[in-house]
Order: C-alpha cells, then structure tokens, then sequence
C-alpha cells in the first residue's frame, strides 16, 4: 500500500483512523526519541526502518488552534503497517532532530505549492484555496456560510479555515452569545481581530473585552479563552511555532 492508494479524505480523525485500520493499518506507534515504537507487536523501527504512507491533518472542533496529525506507517522488512497520532510539531523533548525531519516530509515542499481543500460532507460547497502565492479571502461571505451551515444551527459556534501553511493559519470562528472556546494554549503567536460582535478573551490574570474593530496579539504558549458577550465573529491568525 503506497500513498497514492490512499484517499485525501475519509472523515473526521476517528474516521480516518478506522477507515485505515480496515487497509491494514493496525498497530499504534509512538515516538521515542530516534524511533517509532510499537508496544503491542514489541517492534522498534529507526527512521531508516519505515516509510510514511500518507498525512492527514484535522482541526479541533471546539479549539481551532489544535490540530492533529495522523501518520500512516509502515515497514515492509518488518511486516507491519500502524498509524501515529500527534499534535501539531513535533517537539525535540519527544523526538531527535532526524526523526523530526523524517515525520516532517511534507513541509520542504509544501511552502511551494497551491494547496486547496476539496467539498466534504459537512462542507459540500466545493474546494477552496488555502494556500498559494495569493490567497483572496472574502470575510462577508465566509461568515455568510458559516450562518447557512448546520453546525451553525445545531450547536454553539462555527468555523472555517480560510489560510494555511506551514508557518501560518488564518481560521474565521463565529460564536452564539455566551459560547466559549475552554481555557487552552496555542503553539505560536497569535492575533485575534473582531469582525462582528464582542467577545472577552481571558489569559492567566489578565482579561480583557475586544469588539467590532478591535485586536489583540497573544504570544505563544500562553493558557487563555474566549468567551462571545454577544453573537461574535473573529479572525484568530496563528503563527506557527515549528522548532
């Protein structure tokens, strides 16, 4: 199994890893410094022992910032094929620099290339671009499609990601009045800039209220959350922190 044989989408994270897990890919993996180990068939693969078949990333529903990565791996002279999941960046407390290169495959080339986002069931409007030498980003209308969407209607916020790259992610998030986003840390320096509404960003013993024209800058790794005084839509920009 290579990695063109694999599909682009198959759903949300737990999707995914179930829908793999029918292609063979049934062990988990975790990182160990120069390796990836495998607890339940007692096999440990240096990063010359496997191959990364395919990436997939997923953003939190309830936390834009977060984001995770599932790998699926595999080893044809040891027979075995897994998958490992992980945050987004690797640390250096968790892995040596090799292995980080080696589970960073994608991002030499990545920065050069036209990425876009093909329709999902939850998003069927048809593909949009996230990532290319120009990027044209129409506020209005994303928040236009962020009201028409179910998830809009059925629960307390919506989101769409409307910029990514490596060392950037621009997401647009809405708010029903009192929604929270839950007390959380983002791996990066990040913005938020009120389109519509109000809202209240709390971070460690600092709160402070942002409306309609407002922004803040926060630096990275720094505990906050948000909570909407009223019906709110915001852009929250994340520099990526990759060391």
């Amino acid at each position: 199994m290579n990695e063109k044989q694999l599909d682009e989408y198959y759903g949300t994270l737990s999707e995914t890893i179930n829908e793999l897990v029918k292609l063979g890919y049934t062990h988990d993996f975790n990182i160990k410094d120069e390796c990836v180990v495998c607890h339940k068939k007692i096999v440990t693969l240096s990063q010359d022992e496997f191959q990364i078949d395919k990436v997939y990333r997923f953003e939190g529903a309830s936390d834009p910032e977060y984001q995770s990565i599932l790998y699926a791996i595999s080893s044809i002279n040891n027979d075995v094929k897994g998958l490992l999941v992980n945050g987004y960046g690797i640390s250096s407390d968790e892995a040596s620099s090799k292995m980080i290169e080696k589970l960073d495959t994608n991002k030499s080339h990545n920065i050069m290339e036209n990425t876009s986002i093909d329709s999902t069931p939850q998003r069927p409007n048809g593909e949009r671009m996230l990532n290319a030498p120009l990027v044209e980003m129409n506020l209005d209308e994303f928040i236009k499609q962020i009201k028409t969407e179910t998830t809009w209607a059925d629960s307390d916020r919506n989101s769409v990601t409307i910029y990514k790259s490596e060392t950037m992610r621009i997401v647009l998030i809405g708010l029903h009045e009192n929604a929270e986003l839950k007390p959380h840390k983002a791996n990066g320096v990040i913005s938020v800039q009120v389109l519509e509404g109000k809202i209240e960003l709390a971070a460690e013993q600092q709160s402070t209220q942002i409306e309609k024209g407002q922004m803040i800058a926060l630096q990275d790794n720094i505990t906050h959350s948000v909570r909407a005084l009223s019906e709110s839509f915001f852009l929250l920009t994340l520099a990526m922190n990759n060391k």
